[in-house]
């Protein structure tokens, strides 16, 4: 999904204030409670890839920055001129929002219509996310995003953060998260959500939906994809909608945009 120009990750992501591209990407392996981060990036063509290498090449959780993309570079990822991930749609859309000042979230239509036409709009998906199960029974969960459109320059979302945006665990959930960066890094949503379903033995579903909640409550919204190790998931968002999807054991897959 990070090389589709319709995702905000890899090439298509959103611009920060300044008219960069800089961004973030985490993974966690349920199994081992291993995990893996970068974040600001601008030359690494998978971000996620960049996680990976973070996770199984280095002692280190997360690197940011110049740093991260050297890192990724002596690992032997692709490494691309920070042009590539530039779309005129996503340019546009920046110019529109310099011109309001105002910070766009990528998963709200109702605030992200105000900067784009209609038409355009049907054109832009959000944050990629994905949480897995093996026949094995061990859990994943991958997150990777290019934030929100003017961003200052440096801030960092949820994302990349063990715990906010990301995060598994073989004996409860993997989650991934999309939404207000900022209210999911101050309530630990992905956590919370492991955490109500290990400690106090709540369904996804409740969990994930208390969880939301307590973003809602400090005025952030946003989703998740919530994923046990006996194949149970739920997919809960508080926001107009959420680009979502899942498949299993029978090959079936199942897609959806809002609620109903």
């Amino acid at each position: 999904m990070e090389d589709s120009p319709l995702f905000n990750a890899g090439k298509g992501a959103v611009f920060t204030h300044d008219g960069r591209n800089e961004l973030d990407a985490s993974i966690m392996d349920g199994k081992t409670r291993k995990a893996g981060a970068v974040a600001g990036v601008t030359t690494v063509k998978n971000p996620i890839n960049a996680a990976i290498a973070v996770m199984e090449k280095s002692p280190h959780v997360m690197m940011v920055s110049q740093g991260a993309d050297l890192f990724a570079k002596e690992q032997g990822l692709t490494i691309v001129d920070p042009s590539y991930f530039r779309t005129e749609y996503r340019w546009q859309q920046l110019q529109k929002a310099l011109e309001k000042e105002q910070v766009v979230l990528d998963h709200d239509g109702k605030t992200a219509a105000l900067f784009a036409d209609p038409m355009m709009y049907d054109y832009k998906y959000g944050t990629v996310g994905a949480v897995a199960l093996d026949q094995h029974g061990n859990l994943a969960a991958g997150t990777s995003t290019g934030g929100m459109t003017n961003k200052r320059y440096g801030r960092v979302g949820d994302s990349p953060i063990i715990g906010a945006g990301n995060y598994a665990d073989n004996e409860t959930v993997a989650v991934s998260a999309t939404g207000s960066g900022e209210m999911f890094i101050r309530t630990l949503t992905a956590f919370n959500i492991a955490a109500q379903v290990k400690y106090q033995k709540l369904p996804l579903e409740q969990a994930a939906q208390n969880a939301l909640d307590e973003v809602k409550a400090i005025n952030g919204s946003g989703g998740v994809i919530v994923l046990d190790k006996s194949g149970n998931y739920t997919m809960s968002f508080n926001s107009e909608g959420m680009y979502r999807g899942t498949i299993g054991n029978d090959g079936k897959p199942l897609v959806a945009i809002y609620k109903d």
